[in-house]
């Protein structure tokens, strides 16, 4: 178990009722199952009620069921196979509460993202991305999107961005082997983490380059390598990593290093929009008299 999870419920133990014996033990025993429960299914699982299942995470020093959750998910996230997920969620979800189980997680992802961000740290990044002569962007496995849409949208910000190709160490070495001082690179990653991204930001580090890691903790192996860390919450849906979190971060930092280049981001969207009116590239729709 979890050793943070372990301690609390060890330092509340004495003080635990039987029902809340019978929660601890059950969560020790399964925490795979728990880890997609509800606080409903987990009380009536164990012959307790919802309401004592919450009490119970507060108890032993969470802000609620979710937040408990969330460390039991922290735990086994690493040790699940993607077809251990979907089976558990199958199991403890029923079908018809799916969309509002998905939803609600997402905004809580929401939530402890923006509470969890050191806004002084995000606006240091921003103020050593802008002075970058060049930018890297990074990313692997479900990550590897999350790097498209930014890279995307950071060549309207800066003259020189690359996306690198990760398909190999050799690879995103070879694309790199010209960087300096000057550059910088933002990479992303989330459990299970990439060896890849972890290697090229250390390697980005050791030449001097601006490393800005987009992760999920500051034990991710791309932190410890890292002159930046925007931490995001990255959580479990089945077997689906929730990229909510880490994708509104980047949101954010397209935003604000977009209104620092505000001259020049503003050139380079008109350019663009005559360009796109002069190729009609997008189709004009008319709005009609109602």
């Amino acid at each position: 178990m979890n050793d943070q999870l372990s301690e609390k419920i060890q330092e509340s133990r004495r003080g635990f009722s039987k029902s809340q014996r019978a929660i601890a033990r059950y969560l020790q025993d399964h925490p795979e199952e728990v880890a997609f429960m509800t606080a409903s299914r987990l009380g009536a699982t164990v012959g307790v009620s919802e309401s004592t299942v919450v009490r119970f995470a507060t108890e032993i020093g969470y802000s609620g069921y979710p937040a408990m959750q969330q460390a039991v998910q922290e735990m086994i996230r690493n040790k699940m196979t993607s077809f251990q997920r979907l089976e558990m969620t199958s199991r403890n979800i029923p079908q018809e509460k799916l969309l509002d189980a998905v939803l609600g997680q997402d905004i809580d992802i929401l939530r402890r993202t923006r509470e969890g961000m050191n806004s002084e740290e995000f606006y240091r990044a921003v103020e050593h991305l802008v002075e970058a002569k060049r930018v890297f962007v990074l990313g692997a496995g479900s990550s590897l999107a999350l790097a498209t849409f930014l890279a995307h949208y950071m060549q309207l910000v800066f003259d020189n961005v690359q996306l690198v190709e990760a398909t190999s160490e050799a690879q995103i070495l070879q694309q790199m082997v010209h960087v300096n001082s000057e550059d910088a690179i933002i990479a992303i990653s989330f459990p299970r983490y990439s060896k890849k991204a972890a290697r090229a930001l250390q390697y980005a580090s050791s030449q001097g380059m601006t490393a800005i890691a987009i992760t999920d903790s500051m034990a991710s192996p791309l932190a410890q390598s890292a002159s930046h860390v925007l931490l995001a919450r990255s959580d479990m849906v089945s077997f689906v990593d929730s990229l909510v979190g880490p994708l509104s971060v980047i949101n954010a930092l397209i935003v604000t290093t977009a209104i620092r280049k505000k001259a020049q981001v503003t050139r380079v969207l008109e350019r663009i929009e005559r360009i796109w009116d002069e190729y009609g590239v997008y189709e004009k729709v008319e709005e009609r008299n109602s």
